[in-house]
């Protein structure tokens, strides 16, 4: 009698929630890309401000503001500070009500 014995690694069953947890942290990222995105591009439409202005603002170029705008650039908090600044807006909020 012939039988075959498939042994899976240990690892390989404790990767699947990770596999699950990363990919979940990446949709998490881009959904918070793309409200910061819906955010600039209200207010500069209540602004009147074009791409251009707001990168001479915040001492850009006009192509890394389209990135943004499209949900294709990761932000530092340097830039969404920039970005609060430029436009008088709040992205990040409850960080000072502790003060």
């Amino acid at each position: 009698m012939n039988t075959v014995t498939c042994k899976i690694p240990c690892g390989v069953l404790e990767a699947e929630p990770q596999d699950v947890k990363v990919g979940q942290d990446k949709r998490d990222w881009a959904q918070y890309l793309q409200a910061i995105a819906v955010l600039m591009s209200r207010r500069m439409s209540e602004l009147g401000m074009t791409q251009r202005m707001l990168a001479e603002k915040m001492n850009c170029t006009q192509q890394y503001i389209s990135k943004m705008l499209k949900g294709q650039k990761n932000m530092s908090l340097e830039t969404i500070c920039k970005i609060e600044n430029a436009l008088g807006i709040e992205i990040i909020k409850g960080l000072n009500k502790n003060e």
